[in-house]
C-alpha cells in the first residue's frame, strides 16, 4: 500500500508540511508555477533550499504584496475587525481558485476546522470569526499547496507520528497564551500530542488542521520500503533540526 508518513517530532505548520511534500515531487519548479497560477490574490510562493543542523531541505516562502508576515502572528485568528478578513471572504476566495473540485473541498474542509476551533475558543458563531488579513491569505496558500501536493502524490494511506507541540507561551493579538494555543489545542482533540523542553510553539492551527483532515492514524513509523524522503524546514532555529520529515513508500 502506497503510504505517506509524516514525522512531526518538531511539530507541524502549513509551510513546513507543504515544503516536505514538495520535496517528494518529481518536478518541483513546475508545481511552484502551478500553485502560483491558481488565483490567490497578491500572493507569490517560492521554494528555497534550506539547511537545519546540517540537513538539507526546502523552506517555503509565502509573500503577500511582496512581504512575508511575522511568523509569530501569522497563524492566529482574531474575532474583531481591523485589517481582517471575514470568514465569508475566505469562502469566496476558495471558490474562485482555479483548482479541481476535490481539492477545493479539501481546502474548504480544512479551513472549516480552523473556523470552528476559533469559534469554540472565542465563544462566537463560526460565521462571525475574522482572520488577520495577511494571515488568512498565507494560510489559504499553505492549505491549497498541501492539498494539491497530496492529490498529486495520491497515497492510499496517510499516517503520522504523535505531534510535538512545544512548551511555554505564545504571543498573539489577544495576549500571551499557553502552548499549544487554544485553537490549536481544540484542533488536536483526539490526536496524540506531547510537550517537551523546547519553549516555543511548534504546532500551529494550520498545521493541526491539516493533520486532522488528512491523517487517518497517528502511529510510530510503520514497516515500510522507502521510496522518497522530504524535509520541510520551519523558520525558527533550535538545537535540533526544525523540520517535518515526509516519507513516501510501500507498506504491506
Amino acid at each position: 500500500m502506497r503510504t505517506l508518513y509524516l514525522d512531526c517530532g518538531m511539530g507541524a505548520a502549513g509551510d513546513m508540511m507543504s515544503a516536505a511534500l514538495l520535496e517528494l515531487c518529481d518536478n518541483r519548479d513546475k508545481f511552484i508555477e502551478k500553485i502560483n497560477s491558481i488565483g490567490i490574490p497578491y500572493v507569490n510562493i517560492t521554494a528555497n533550499e534550506c539547511k537545519k543542523c546540517g540537513i538539507s531541505g526546502t523552506a517555503i516562502s509565502v509573500k503577500i504584496h511582496g512581504e512575508e508576515e511575522c511568523t509569530e502572528e501569522k497563524t492566529h485568528t482574531h474575532t474583531h475587525c481591523h485589517s481582517h478578513t471575514h470568514i465569508c471572504d475566505v469562502w469566496n476566495l476558495i471558490s474562485s481558485l482555479d483548482i479541481p473540485e476535490t481539492i477545493r473541498k479539501d481546502i474548504t474542509d480544512v479551513y472549516t476546522l480552523i473556523a470552528d476551533a476559533e469559534s469554540r475558543v472565542h465563544g462566537v458563531p463560526a460565521d462571525l470569526v475574522h482572520f488577520h488579513e495577511v494571515g488568512a491569505m498565507d494560510a489559504v496558500a499553505d492549505i491549497a499547496m498541501t492539498s494539491m501536493l497530496i492529490a498529486e502524490l495520491a497515497p492510499a494511506r496517510i499516517a503520522a507520528s504523535p505531534v510535538h507541540v512545544g512548551a511555554g507561551y505564545v504571543k498573539c493579538a489577544h495576549g500571551i497564551l499557553p502552548v499549544p494555543a487554544p485553537a490549536t489545542a481544540e484542533l488536536l482533540r483526539g490526536i496524540p500530542i506531547y510537550g517537551g523542553e523546547i519553549a516555543s510553539e511548534l504546532c500551529t492551527p494550520t498545521g493541526a488542521a491539516l493533520l486532522k483532515h488528512f491523517v487517518t492514524e497517528f502511529v510510530p513509523l510503520p514497516l515500510m520500503r522507502i521510496e522518497k524522503i522530504g524535509y520541510g524546514m520551519g523558520k525558527k532555529d533550535f538545537d535540533r533540526a526544525n523540520c517535518i520529515r515526509a516519507i513516501l513508500g510501500e507498506c504491506e
